[in-house]
């Protein structure tokens, strides 16, 4: 019996040598991943009509709506007045902007504990069906500065009739912070 007590004992010892060393080596933070790949966000922007930026309720992040900006050309249908990729960089663009209102909202990216929901609009040609490779320019970003474990997340992406300003792309999201 002191045999068994001892190796669990030693067990444990090395389990918890184990955690330490690898909290230890945490993977680096969104704030640290944003400096690293040079990505700087704009200020946080005012919101556009009678609504708010975003909304927490317990440890959940309800952000509004974000479009690449009304500075952000071209305008337009993916699928006839820009293709896949200009799309998906103004989906791409549209994550900056979600990004700084996030920081805004949480007080810094490291408190981001898990992107969990991601809508994705993508203002479509009639008979377009790529609005999942448009809306991946968004959810790259995220991965890029979250991390796989925190950045990748539940989606719909979806094609609209229009969009406000006639944005190509509108992205909301939900997140789980500390």
């Amino acid at each position: 019996m002191k045999m068994l007590m001892s190796g669990l004992v030693g067990g444990l010892l090395v389990s918890v040598a184990a955690f330490g060393s690898a909290q230890a080596q945490s993977p680096m933070g969104a704030e640290a991943r944003l400096k690293e790949k040079n990505i700087t966000l704009p200020p946080e922007s005012e919101p556009a009509a009678n609504y708010v930026n975003w909304v927490r309720v317990g440890n959940l992040l309800f952000m509004a709506g974000n479009t690449p900006g009304a500075q952000w050309m071209p305008k337009g249908k993916v699928g006839r007045d820009l293709t896949v990729e200009q799309g998906y960089q103004a989906a791409r663009q549209a994550g900056v902007i979600m990004l700084s209102k996030v920081r805004a909202a949480a007080g810094s990216l490291d408190r981001v504990k898990r992107l969990v929901k991601v809508l994705g609009m993508v203002n479509s040609a009639d008979g377009f069906g790529d609005q999942p490779k448009v809306i991946n320019g968004f959810s790259d970003l995220m991965v890029e500065v979250f991390g796989e474990s925190i950045g990748k997340h539940a989606r719909s992406a979806v094609g609209m009739a229009g969009l406000p300003g006639n944005a190509p792309v509108e992205v909301e999201m939900i997140l789980e912070v500390e």
